[in-house]
């Protein structure tokens, strides 16, 4: 494996770790400001932990392009 492979895939994971765990973050904060639980909160958890993580991961990704981080 390239070393310029490898560092590629460490940055893709740590960005997935940093996405998904901001992702989770913000989803527990509004379940729990809602006060849901069950299988509501659960969905309500999951559909808004997808979409934070998501937005964050297309966020950075297009930052870094503008910043000539990645091509």
């Amino acid at each position: 494996m390239l070393p310029s492979a490898r560092g590629s895939i460490v940055g893709s994971l740590l960005g997935i770790l940093v996405c998904g765990t901001a992702g989770g973050v913000a989803a527990w904060a509004l379940v729990t400001a809602l006060g849901q639980d069950g299988v509501l909160g659960a969905v309500l958890a999951a559909v808004t932990g997808m979409i934070v993580a998501t937005a964050l991961w297309a966020g950075g990704s297009s930052l870094l392009r503008a910043w000539g981080f990645l091509r």
